[in-house]
């Protein structure tokens, strides 16, 4: 019995970040064998005991023991987790072409690895052309900065961008594809006013500029354009004929271009003409070539919009898919709410380690394959789904975890500058770089007479500086690890080895101590395992700072 409840236990920590659940386990064993529950006193007890020492191990200790006893329920644990793609249709290998379009209101976050990410990995199954696309026509809420790092982003987190667009600069293009429209009579120049519009749209009546000519229509297009003679921001619009009798009101000879005099951030003043987004998006897509599209499924009318488009243009419209939207809860991805702390100081920039901003969650040492896994088991999905912020991040730090854990270098580091003496006749001990890469080679670690320590150090009670030697109230007993000593393992750095080591940590504070000197010989960007403590990255080797990753 004691067996079955510690098998259910690693298992149920595994599924649940080191921390399993009593009723969970206690559930499992009824399950299995439901003659349990005549005991079901004697149960919790023992489920209780197995728990406390269950919980108390690391995560790797965990999977090891849980391998031992029952390596079943770890592959089965596995396979649940392991999924694939759903295959999306008409596809041919090679042609495939898609593209995941941000604003530049400013960095990409969490939500933009979710969304962007969905249509990257169909990319990469596929072998397609993926096609980051910066949507900049509204020059509402545009961070100039954005320009620069959401390439990068791009870059860092999807791997496979083919070519980078931004719609700012395709102006002409649109130009030249409102005129076709205008030109095949499914496009007007609109100078009716807002309120009335609205009263023809209410009313499913055809607005009187839906029938003029051709000619006046090319006239009013011209003037547009024209700052000084023409018309003023708010005369005019290019509207779609679309219908003014569509059952869905927003479908309604929609607009496409409009008229904007103030500044964009990256064009200026060069234009007033501003295409709206279904022009920009259904001119893109068909310039791209554009085989298959995901997008969130509150651009359903939008899509429906794009696809009455390319009907009166004779083009075919691509496949396209919708994806529900996922609610973090807890944990703030807004570009604007963040940009306002950031002005205000109380973050102190896109990477700041508190928000969950792509260029933070970088700097901690996350790995694009954690976010992506993450991404790629929700899938192409319809239904809204919410998650609590803290949940997100534990899978996704489990799943960094086990691409990092055997790449990492393993150090000592002890918070404070405590430090105690004893007397002892070991000058040096090699240790290697990780407990089971023996391919990473072997440190050297100076021992000396002192040590910073961190644990408080009992009376008669024997304790073991990990990989140095055993000591009793002060005193050196032996250098041989004994498990018949039953010493404490405790970490230890010796004073003639230390370096001064500062770790700013995931809540903003930075935390002081002391590491091991061989943490000089690591490059910039490494991460690195702090034994028994957390991931950090070096961040910066002068300062021997380091950002934490997770434990």
């Amino acid at each position: 019995m004691e067996q079955d409840i510690r098998k259910y236990a690693l298992q149920n920590a595994l599924k649940f970040e080191g921390k399993a659940n009593p009723g969970s386990v206690i559930g499992q064993l009824f399950s299995s064998n439901p003659e349990l529950k005549k005991k079901a006193a004697e149960i919790s007890k023992k489920v209780q005991e197995v728990l406390t020492k269950v919980n108390k191990m690391s995560l790797e200790e965990q999977r090891k023991e849980l391998m031992r006893i029952a390596p079943e329920l770890l592959e089965e644990k596995v396979k649940e987790k392991r999924t694939e793609l759903k295959e999306l249709e008409g596809v041919k290998a090679g042609k495939v072409i898609m593209r995941f379009a941000p604003s530049p209101s400013g960095p990409m976050h969490i939500g933009h690895a979710m969304t962007g990410g969905l249509t990257s990995l169909y990319c990469k199954k596929y072998n397609g052309k993926f096609i980051l696309r910066i949507e900049d026509t509204n020059s509402d809420n545009i961070d100039l900065e954005a320009y620069k790092m959401i390439p990068q982003e791009a870059e860092w987190i999807f791997g496979n961008v083919s070519e980078v667009w931004i719609q700012s600069d395709r102006m002409q293009k649109y130009y030249d594809y409102a005129k076709k429209l205008i030109e095949i009579n499914s496009c007007y120049v609109c100078t009716c006013s807002q309120e009335k519009f609205k009263e023809y749209v209410t009313k499913t009546l055809n607005c009187p500029c839906r029938s003029i000519s051709e000619k006046e229509n090319l006239e009013r297009w011209d003037m547009m354009f024209d700052k000084k003679k023409g018309y003023k921001e708010g005369d005019a619009v290019l509207r779609f004929k679309s219908g003014m009798q569509d059952c869905n009101p927003a479908m309604r000879d929609f607009p496409l271009v409009r008229i904007n005099d103030s500044k964009h951030p990256r064009q200026g003043m060069k234009y007033r003409v501003w295409p709206l987004m279904n022009l920009c998006v259904t001119v893109d897509d068909i310039e791209a070539g554009m085989t298959h599209i995901i997008r969130a499924k509150d651009h359903m009318d939008n899509a429906k919009r794009q696809e009455k488009i390319y009907q009166a243009l004779g083009k075919k419209f691509p496949q396209t898919y919708f994806v529900g939207r996922y609610n973090f809860e807890g944990i703030e991805i807004s570009c604007s709410k963040t940009k306002e702390k950031i002005k205000k100081g109380e973050f102190k920039g896109w990477d700041d380690v508190r928000i969950p901003f792509l260029a933070a969650l970088k700097r901690r040492g996350i790995q694009p394959e954690a976010l992506l896994r993450f991404t790629k088991e929700v899938g192409l999905s319809q239904v809204d789904k919410k998650m609590d912020g803290k949940d997100y991040f534990k899978i996704i730090y489990s799943y960094n975890r086990e691409i990092i854990d055997s790449t990492s270098k393993r150090f000592f580091f002890v918070k404070g500058d405590c430090k105690i003496k004893i007397e002892n006749e070991v000058k040096s001990v090699n240790v290697p770089l990780h407990p089971e890469n023996n391919k990473m080679g072997m440190k050297k670690i100076k021992v000396g007479k002192e040590f910073y320590v961190y644990d408080v150090i009992k009376k008669n009670e024997t304790y073991r500086f990990m990989h140095m030697f055993n000591f009793k109230n002060g005193e050196f007993i032996s250098e041989a690890y004994d498990p018949k000593m039953k010493a404490k393992i405790i970490h230890a750095v010796p004073v003639e080895d230390a370096v001064n080591v500062q770790v700013l940590m995931e809540n903003g504070e930075i935390i002081k101590g002391k590491g091991e000197g061989a943490l000089k010989d690591l490059k910039e960007g490494e991460i690195i395992q702090f034994e028994r403590m957390f991931f950090a990255i070096l961040e910066d080797k002068k300062k021997m700072l380091f950002v934490y990753t997770h434990d």
